[in-house]
């Protein structure tokens, strides 16, 4: 399991960087998209990858930190989503406002010139 999850960050973070250095910004966007998804995945295999333990303290059970789920990466990975989203947003009406004042949907705003 842990093989496949190195290999989805892996391939999230190659292609989102390659798709940071392209020309056109929905590209560019779409790039910050899968390195967020890519960070997201790393900050969550960071609290252990397990299978059925309790994400909280049950009353009969000992405490033992084996036998719960770690919640911090999780809050950390939800704290992540929304900023993400938010930054998303962000950059969609900075770049709407863009191609308004230059025309061109190309991050340095020249299309067409060498």
């Amino acid at each position: 399991m842990e093989a496949i999850f190195a290999l989805a960050i892996g391939v999230l973070t190659g292609s989102g960087v390659w798709l940071l250095l392209r020309p056109r910004t929905f590209q560019v966007i779409m790039g910050l998209a899968l390195l967020s998804y890519a960070i997201n995945l790393f900050i969550f295999a960071m609290g252990r990858l397990a299978i059925d333990r309790a994400p909280i303290l049950d009353i009969g059970a000992p405490a033992i930190a084996e036998h719960y789920a770690d919640p911090v990466p999780q809050a950390l990975v939800l704290t992540a989503i929304v900023i993400s989203f938010a930054t998303t947003a962000l950059l969609l009406v900075v770049i709407l406002a863009a191609r308004g004042l230059t025309g061109t949907d190309h991050v340095d705003g020249r299309e067409g010139e060498t």
